[in-house]
C-alpha cells in the first residue's frame, strides 16, 4: 500500500519533535549574562523572591580552614596506669624519711586526676582553652591549663612534697627512691576522634552569609558588577533555577519546552518549504536532513545539560559541510542556522556561541571548495579556528561571555581539527541514505571513468554529443540556479546505452566504412524506431551494472521522457501506417522529467542535435529553432510534472540561443595564395 505523501513528510517530524523534547534542558535558563568588573547592561534588577546569599567557595574554604585549626583536641585518660603507679608509690623505700610516703601518694593521686601529657603532646594544647578528657565512654571538658606536661608534673610533685617537708632534701630523695619514674603521661592524644568531631563541625558551618527579601534592589542599570554584587547575583540565579522546578512549577517548564520545540520544528519545516520544497519528495534526502538536524540539536542540548564546559569542543561547522555535500546553499544556510537555535536558547552564553558558530560555519562553507582536498584541509581547519577565535574574543571584550583564557582557545583549536576527522563520515552517510555527494559527482565526471572511456571508444560521436550537451546544460544550470554538478554528470551519462549499438545513431556514422551501408537503410520505420528507443533501456542496464547512483540513472530514463521518435513516425505515416501504432512502437517508455536538472538535459539534448541540421545560423533562425522545439515539448506534456518555472524556462531559452550562436558563429574566408 502506498503511503500518503503528507504522512511520509510529517511522521518523521513527530520523531524529530520527540528527540528535541527528550534532550531539552530540564532547568530554566538564567536571563542575565554578567561577570565581575563589567557594567550591568540590563534593566534595574529587583528580587522576585526571597533568597539567601550563598557563601562563595573561597569563603567556605576559609571558614573550614579556621574551623579545622580550632578543633577541640580529645585525650584518652588511662586510669589503669594511674592506679598502678600510685600503688607502686606505697611500696617504695624512702630511706630515712618514710614519713614522705603519704605526701607522695597524695600528690601523685592529685596530679594523675588532672592528667599528664607527654612533652611531645604539648603542641596539641596550644591555642586551645578547652580540651576533652575521655574516661571510658564519657568525655568532659576541662581547661587546658589544668593538664600537666610530663616535666611540669614532676616539678609539681616536687613542689608539693617540698612544701610539706621544707627541711628534707626532697629532690634527691625522690630521685633515689624512684618516685620520679612513677610520674608518666596518662593522657594520650586521640587524633582520629579529634578529626571526626572537627569534620562534623565543618559540616555544620553555615552555607549562607545574608538574606535578600522579595522586592529588594539587587543592582541598577549601569552599575559595576563588584565581587559582592556578583555573589548576590549568583545566589539569586541559584534560587531562581531551583524555585522554577519546585512548588509544582515543573509542568510549566514542560509546557514551555513543548512550545519551544514546536517553534523550532516549524522554523525547520518552513526553511525547507521556502528554500526547496522538492526535498520533501526526495525521501532519502529528506530523512538525511532530518537526521542531521536531530543529531546537531541532540548534541547541543546534551552538552548544555551534562557537559557545558566541553561545549566548545564540538565542531558544529562540520554539519554545514555535511549538508553541503547533498544540498544547495539556499537549503543549507537556513537549516544550519535553525539547527543552532537550541544553543541560542538554552546555553548560558547562548548569543555569543550562536554568533560564533554561525559565522565560522558560514566562512567554512564559503572557502570549502578551495580547501577540501589533501593538506589544504588543514588550512580550512585553521581558517575555521581563526574565525571562531576572533568572534569569541570580540564577545569576551563586549562582556557577552566570560572567556577562560587560554583554555577556551585550546578547545576551539581542537574542535577545528576535529572537523577534519569528522568529515569523512560523509561517505558513510552517502551509503546509509543512498545519496550522491558532490565528491562522488566529481569522480563520475572525470574522463578517466571506465564507463566514459568505453563510450568514447565505442561511440565517439555520442561521446562528443554528450560533452556538448554537458557544457550547454551547465550554462543553463548556472543561469537559473540549478545543480550544476548534477546536470553535468547526468549529461555525460544520459546516452551510454548507445554504445551497445552505436551505428544505429547518426552521430556515429563516421564508423561506417565506404563498403558498408547505413544502419537504417534496410529497416522498416518501426524497426528503426524500436532500435533507437532501446538505447534508454540499454543505458539503464549499464547504469545498474556499473552501480551508477539513482539520481544519475534518472537522467537516462527522463531525457526523452515519453516523447515520440518523430522522424521515423512521420516516415511510417507517409508509407500508409496506422496512426494508432504511435504509442506502442514509436514512443519512449521512460518517465517525464520532474526536476529542473532533468528538464535542462531534455532541452539541451534535443537542441544540441537539432542545431547541427541548421543551414542558416542567423539569430532569427536559431531563435525560431529553440522556441519551436521547446514549445513542442511543452505541447507534448513532457514538462508538466517538473518544477521548472516559466521564468526559468525563458532564461534557459536565452542561454541556449546565445550558446548556439557562439558555437556556430561565422568565420572569415582565408584567401588562397597563388603559387609562383
Amino acid at each position: 500500500m502506498k503511503i500518503p505523501f503528507r504522512l511520509k513528510v510529517f511522521s518523521p517530524l513527530i520523531f524529530l519533535f520527540a528527540v528535541l523534547l527528550a534532550f531539552t534542558p530540564r532547568t530554566a535558563k538564567w536571563s542575565y549574562e554578567y561577570r565581575k568588573g563589567s557594567v550591568w547592561q540590563y534593566e534595574t534588577c529587583r528580587a522576585r523572591l526571597d533568597f539567601p546569599i550563598l557563601k562563595t567557595a573561597a569563603q567556605k574554604a576559609e571558614e573550614a580552614g579556621k574551623s579545622s585549626s580550632t578543633n577541640t583536641p580529645y585525650f584518652k585518660f588511662s586510669e589503669e596506669l594511674a592506679a598502678e603507679n600510685i600503688a607502686k608509690a606505697t611500696g617504695l623505700d624512702y630511706l630515712s624519711h618514710p614519713e614522705l610516703e603519704p605526701a607522695v601518694v597524695a600528690s601523685l593521686r592529685s596530679i594523675y586526676s588532672k592528667g599528664v601529657v607527654s612533652d611531645a603532646g604539648l603542641p596539641e594544647l596550644e591555642g586551645h582553652d578547652i580540651i576533652y578528657l575521655q574516661k571510658g565512654k564519657n568525655a568532659r571538658k576541662v581547661p587546658s591549663t589544668e593538664v600537666y606536661g610530663h616535666t611540669a608534673a614532676r616539678s609539681a610533685l616536687l613542689a608539693k612534697v617540698s612544701g610539706d617537708f621544707p627541711d628534707v632534701r626532697v629532690d634527691s630523695l625522690l630521685r633515689a627512691s624512684g618516685v620520679y619514674d612513677l610520674v608518666v603521661p596518662n593522657l594520650v592524644f586521640d587524633e582520629q576522634l579529634t578529626s571526626l568531631v572537627g569534620s562534623q563541625a565543618d559540616n555544620s558551618v553555615s552555607e549562607t552569609v545574608g538574606f535578600v527579601r522579595a522586592g529588594d534592589l539587587i543592582i541598577s542599570k549601569g552599575d559595576i558588577v563588584t565581587e559582592e554584587l556578583a555573589q548576590v547575583l549568583d545566589s539569586y540565579k541559584a534560587e531562581y533555577e531551583h524555585s522554577v522546578l519546585s512548588g509544582g512549577k515543573d509542568w510549566q517548564l514542560w509546557l514551555a519546552n513543548v512550545l519551544i520545540c514546536l517553534a523550532i520544528l516549524v522554523c525547520f519545516y518552513f526553511a525547507i518549504h521556502f528554500s526547496n520544497p522538492l526535498v520533501f519528495k526526495d525521501y532519502n534526502r529528506y530523512l538525511y536532513i532530518l537526521t542531521m538536524f536531530a543529531v546537531v540539536a541532540a548534541l547541543q542540548m546534551s552538552f548544555i545539560r551534562f557537559w557545558p564546559r566541553w561545549l566548545l569542543l564540538v565542531p558544529f561547522p562540520v554539519f554545514a559541510l555535511y549538508l553541503k555535500a547533498f544540498f544547495r546553499t539556499r537549503v543549507i544556510y537556513p537549516v544550519y542556522i535553525i539547527s543552532l537555535l537550541p544553543l541560542l536558547l538554552f546555553a548560558s552564553n547562548g548569543p555569543a556561541l550562536f554568533l560564533m558558530y554561525v559565522t565560522s560555519g558560514t566562512v567554512t562553507l564559503y572557502v570549502f571548495n578551495n580547501f577540501s582536498r589533501g593538506v589544504k584541509q588543514f588550512v580550512l581547519a585553521l581558517v575555521t579556528f581563526a574565525v571562531s577565535a576572533l568572534v569569541y574574543l570580540a564577545c569576551d571584550l563586549t562582556g557577552m561571555v566570560s572567556m577562560n583564557f587560554p583554555k577556551d582557545l585550546v578547545f576551539l583549536f581542537i574542535a577545528a581539527f576535529l572537523q577534519i576527522a569528522a568529515y569523512p563520515f560523509i561517505y558513510l552517510m552517502e551509503r546509509i541514505f543512498n545519496l550522491v555527494s558532490t565528491s562522488r559527482l566529481d569522480e563520475l565526471a572525470e574522463n578517466s571513468n571506465e564507463l566514459l572511456r568505453d563510450l568514447e571508444k565505442k561511440a565517439p560521436g555520442t561521446f562528443q554529443h554528450s560533452l556538448q550537451v554537458s557544457a550547454l546544460a551547465q550554462c543553463i544550470a548556472r543561469a537559473i540556479g540549478a545543480d550544476e554538478s548534477l546536470v553535468k554528470v547526468g549529461a555525460l551519462y544520459h546516452d551510454i546505452g548507445k554504445m551497445n549499438n552505436p551505428l544505429c545513431f547518426v552521430e556515429n556514422e563516421s564508423l561506417i566504412t565506404s563498403e558498408d551501408i547505413k544502419y537504417h537503410a534496410e529497416l522498416t520505420p518501426v524497426q528503426s524506431a524500436q532500435d533507437i528507443i532501446k538505447h534508454v533501456s540499454d543505458g539503464m542496464d549499464l547504469a545498474k551494472e556499473h552501480h551508477l547512483p539513482t539520481v544519475v540513472s534518472d537522467f537516462i530514463l527522463t531525457h526523452h521522457g515519453t516523447s515520440c521518435v518523430s522522424y521515423f513516425y512521420d516516415k511510417f505515416l507517409k508509407e500508409g501506417g496506422d496512426p494508432a501504432q504511435k504509442e506502442a512502437d514509436f514512443c519512449y517508455q521512460g518517465r517525464k522529467p520532474q526536476t529542473k536538472e532533468q528538464v535542462i538535459l531534455m532541452i539541451c539534448d534535443v537542441l544540441e542535435a537539432a542545431s547541427r541540421t541548421l543551414k542558416d545560423y542567423s539569430p532569427e533562425a536559431i531563435s525560431n529553432l529553440v522556441d519551436r522545439l521547446i514549445q513542442d515539448r511543452i505541447d507534448d506534456g513532457q514538462l508538466e510534472e517538473s518544477d521548472i518555472t516559466v521564468k526559468e524556462l525563458t532564461t534557459a531559452k536565452q542561454v541556449v540561443k546565445t550558446y548556439i550562436a557562439q558555437i556556430h558563429h561565422e568565420r572569415i574566408k582565408y584567401p588562397t595564395r597563388r603559387k609562383k
